[in-house]
């Protein structure tokens, strides 16, 4: 319970003052996990697309394309954490450590979810990228990971984890 009255203190902190006012710290606590989250989506979402394209220009089958796109997703989600905090001065085995503990679980949960439901669209995983039902099917796949791991990841923000850790070394308080 102390975790939890932590990140709701520090989610109300890292906001602005009228805001701080306006919302209770609880829907502050959720606010902050769909922002970590949708930030964690945009850096795995840039590493998935660059591995589709590759795996797709290389002439590759789906299982070695969607094992580019999972690892560049990783790489990718990853560098949206690290490299603002290495501008800030931050060591890279520090930032390195942080983004692992940070998003390692909101990217595998987004990775296997947005992978399933591209699997299951009917035509999805061997539509060429000029297609509409692709980029759709796509677009679906990552909505729903959202929506999937944003509860996840306001759980881990709650009890001081995940992006939580991250959070600390934004805040100017």
């Amino acid at each position: 319970m102390r975790a939890v009255a932590h990140a709701e203190h520090h989610a109300v902190h890292s906001h602005h003052h009228h805001e701080r006012q306006a919302m209770p710290a609880r829907a502050m606590l959720t606010r902050m996990a769909f922002w970590a989250t949708l930030h964690c989506l945009a850096g795995s979402a840039v590493g998935e697309v660059l591995g589709l394209v590759i795996g797709t220009a290389l002439g590759w089958g789906n299982l070695q394309t969607i094992g580019l796109a999972v690892g560049l997703a990783f790489v990718f989600g990853y560098a949206f954490t690290m490299v603002p905090l290495i501008r800030s001065g931050m060591a890279w085995r520090t930032a390195t450590r942080l983004a692992l503990a940070a998003d390692t679980a909101s990217i595998a949960i987004m990775e296997l979810v947005d992978n399933a439901v591209m699997w299951f669209v009917p035509g999805a995983m061997d539509a060429p990228l000029t297609s509409p039902l692709f980029w759709g099917a796509l677009a679906l796949a990552l909505g729903v990971a959202l929506f999937v791991a944003w509860p996840i990841n306001r759980w881990l923000l709650s009890r001081g984890r995940g992006h939580a850790l991250v959070h600390a070394h934004h805040d100017p308080h």
